[in-house]
Formats: C-alpha cells, sequence, structure tokens
C-alpha cells in the first residue's frame, strides 16, 4: 500500500468512525466566501478538532489544518504521522521558553496560503466546570495579522458528556458542531473587547436550539 493510499484510507476511516460514533452533524455552517478562515471552537477533548474537521465538507476538510501542540502529537511515531500527514495539523510549541519561532506567524502563514485552519482560543482543554475558559490573546493577534481572514465561532455540543473524563466508552448521545456567522475585529476594537464579543457568540452557540 502506497503512503498516499494509506493516508486516504486512514482519513476516511476517521471521518467514518467519529459520524457513527459520535453521530455528528454540522448546524448552520457558513457557505464559502472565498477568504480564508478561523475555525474557532470551545475545548474540552482531544477529540475536538477531529469532531470539528469531520463535519465538514470533504473538500472544505481537505483545505483545513487544525493548530495543535506539538508536545502532544510529536510524543510518539503514530501520533506524529497522523498530524503530519493525516491531518496536516499546525504543530505549535506552546512552551515560550523552547520555542524558535513565533507561533502567530507559523499560522498566519497557512491562511495567507488560502487555507483555513481549526484553532481553540482557549489555550488548553478546559477541564472545569465553566462553560467556556477565558480567551488568550491569540486569536486576537493572528486576526490582526491576516485581517481578511474570517472568524467563525463554533461550539461542539455534547462531546464532554459523550467522552466524559476517564471513560473509556462512548455514552450514546447525538454530538453536533454549531457555527455562528463570520466575525472580524472592528476598527478600533481593543483586544480585550473583541475577546469579550468572541466569547459571547461562542456561548450563544452552546445555548441556541435547533
Amino acid at each position: 500500500m502506497s503512503a498516499t493510499t494509506a493516508v486516504r484510507l486512514t482519513r476516511a476511516g476517521l471521518v467514518g468512525t467519529a459520524r457513527a460514533l459520535l453521530s455528528l452533524r454540522a448546524i448552520d455552517l457558513p457557505p464559502p466566501s472565498g477568504q480564508p478562515r478561523i475555525l474557532v471552537a470551545n475545548h474540552v477533548s482531544h477529540a475536538d478538532f477531529v469532531a470539528l474537521w469531520s463535519v465538514l465538507p470533504p473538500a472544505q476538510r481537505l483545505r483545513t489544518r487544525p493548530v495543535a501542540g506539538a508536545d502532544y502529537w510529536e510524543r510518539s511515531d503514530l501520533r506524529a504521522w497522523i498530524a503530519n500527514a493525516v491531518f496536516r495539523a499546525v504543530l505549535i510549541d506552546r512552551d515560550p521558553a523552547s520555542r524558535r519561532g513565533d507561533p502567530i506567524a507559523t499560522v498566519a502563514t497557512v491562511l495567507q496560503g488560502g487555507e483555513d485552519v481549526i484553532f481553540f482560543p482557549e489555550g488548553t482543554r478546559n477541564l472545569t466546570d465553566a462553560r467556556l475558559l477565558p480567551l488568550k490573546s491569540g486569536i486576537f493577534h493572528l486576526a490582526r495579522a491576516v485581517p481578511q481572514a474570517e472568524i467563525v465561532p463554533a461550539w461542539i455540543l455534547n462531546l464532554d458528556r459523550i467522552l466524559p473524563k476517564g471513560a473509556f466508552l462512548p455514552v450514546p448521545l447525538n454530538c453536533a458542531v454549531r457555527f455562528g456567522q463570520p466575525m472580524r475585529p472592528e476598527t478600533g476594537e481593543s483586544r480585550d473587547d473583541f475577546l469579550s464579543r468572541l466569547g459571547a457568540a461562542m456561548l450563544a452557540l452552546s445555548q441556541a436550539k435547533g
């Protein structure tokens, strides 16, 4: 089996498994606009980006790259292969003491090349009782670095209940990804005001009906 075939079959298998296991569906995914997109979502599980990636239409999925921590995905050869070959992830060194490049510039280069990214603005998995952790400033700086990019808020529903912390088997619930309308920082909008507006848009998706 060629490397290309292995990647294609692995992608198809992951998407099929995720859709079947989690009963995944997309709600209100905005149609393509021709501009690069930053898909931002809540982060409660290592399966989050697989869920979001899997609900995208095939053409959009192939040009969408998750931004993920290199420290987790490079722990083994298998994880590294899945991250780099299957998902084409943009791996970021999250340790300021050891990183050699600017992670914002790295992600900006991907967007400027016409590809989309999946970005978790909380910066880490939310293992607290809060609905959403305070958003980190990285998403604001990324939006400023690539002003043509659209930020599409999303909320992954029920994944924390389907795969609760410490569980080995999934609980049968429907999982969906609800999307909001694209947004950008407004002229003169401060970092804190933008992060507050984005956080409010994400939380509104968590409470919407349908």
